[in-house]
């Protein structure tokens, strides 16, 4: 069995990878062939080229960029159809894959699979109808996306959610961490400000006017700020200066031990500031109280806030059909009510414990991973 997989951002690649395991699992002599990071190589791609060369967000980064995106797409869909493999699997980074997609079907009979459901119940639901001319099959990281594939006419399988699967720190990892850093019970805060450089650019002054108010408030409070890889040295810049001292978590100096320094952190927290995206999943995994926070470039603002179709962005409020979790997108996003929002979740810290692991349950919490379910679901559409 041949296997033409592309994935272009970190998230991408560790979902390839699971399913790329899952496959293997289930079909031993299978090849793969590609786009890809450093996990889905370890489960034998060699990538066509770096896969951090199609990743790209916002209207305004993809206008930029689309001469050199538009190259990679013609070159990914010519190897495709040069390979003519059993199947293509394109993981999410719609802007990218859905391209590719086009111009292979528009070639080829080669069964296509993208894993990842555009939001179409949140912005611009004639997606799916444009994807269903060119895709055969979708995979499904929430429970709720199914019907709007089906409905445009294309296979979708709920396969799960990754953060199900990923260890999650003990209440002793937390204690230690505590320790580590001599924080003990003083409350502690997190701030997440994006793991895109743009998502820092302009979240990381709006959290830093947050942290000074929090400050004012709570002398008492400890910041933590755990730093996505990509963004570490922007993060130390930026952040430097807040007041209280924070403490930034920089996996370039943590090396092996970053990862579990930053689960550690979210066990030990008493609240979170996060931007909006999956990092709200991986919050309420730890059952650690957030409040959500988002702005964007103003072209994009303007053409997402006119084509919104839901109340909240937030992934917990969506899965658990609640509104548990405050947010403050767009306009909204202002240190004062935000300030005031994480201040509230401090004197009520069990109000989004039942969401939060109604979100863990819904996601599939105790059921078969993602990967292999993702695999299996690949191979019954092959086979049907």
């Amino acid at each position: 069995m041949q296997v033409f997989i592309t994935a272009g951002e970190p998230s991408g690649d560790r979902l390839g990878a699971a399913l790329m395991e899952g496959l293997r699992a289930m079909v031993p002599d299978v090849t793969f062939t590609g786009i890809g990071g450093d996990l889905m190589a370890a489960q034998g791609l060699q990538s066509l080229f770096p896969m951090d060369e199609i990743s790209v967000m916002g209207v305004s980064e993809i206008l930029r960029q689309y001469g050199a995106l538009k190259a990679r797409i013609r070159q990914t869909a010519d190897a495709v159809i040069a390979a003519r493999p059993d199947v293509l699997i394109t993981v999410d980074l719609p802007e990218f894959s859905l391209r590719v997609a086009k111009l292979v079907r528009a070639a080829s009979d080669i069964r296509i699979v993208h894993y990842v459901a555009p939001t179409v119940w949140a912005w611009r639901p004639g997606r799916a109808a444009k994807m269903a001319r060119h895709v055969d099959q979708v995979l499904a990281l929430l429970p709720f996306e199914p019907p709007y594939m089906e409905a445009a006419g294309m296979r979708c399988d709920f396969v799960g959610h990754p953060v199900v699967t990923e260890p999650v720190a003990s209440d002793e990892d937390a204690a230690a961490f505590r320790t580590r850093h001599g924080i003990g019970q003083t409350p502690l805060a997190l701030m997440l400000p994006g793991s895109r450089r743009s998502e820092v650019s302009r979240l990381a002054p709006v959290f830093g006017e947050v942290a000074a108010r929090l400050h004012a408030a709570r002398p008492d409070l400890r910041l933590v700020i755990p730093a996505a890889a990509p963004v570490a040295e922007m993060v130390q810049d930026m952040c430097a200066g807040w007041p209280g001292a924070p403490l930034i978590l920089d996996p370039r100096a943590l090396g092996a031990r970053a990862l579990e320094e930053k689960r550690a952190a979210f066990k030990a927290a008493d609240v979170a500031l996060a931007a909006s995206g999956t990092v709200s999943l991986e919050l309420a995994a730890t059952h650690t109280p957030m409040v959500i926070a988002y702005d964007m470039g103003w072209l994009s603002r303007q053409i997402i806030g006119r084509m919104l179709r839901v109340d909240t962005v937030t992934l917990v409020n969506l899965v658990s059909d609640t509104r548990d979790v405050p947010e403050f997108i767009g306009n909204a996003c202002r240190p004062g009510p935000i300030c005031d929002a994480l201040l509230g979740i401090l004197g009520t810290k069990d109000a989004q414990g039942a969401a939060m692991e109604r979100t863990m349950q819904k996601l599939g919490r105790g059921g078969p991973p993602p990967g292999q379910r993702a695999a299996w679901a690949v191979l019954d559409g092959l086979r049907a």
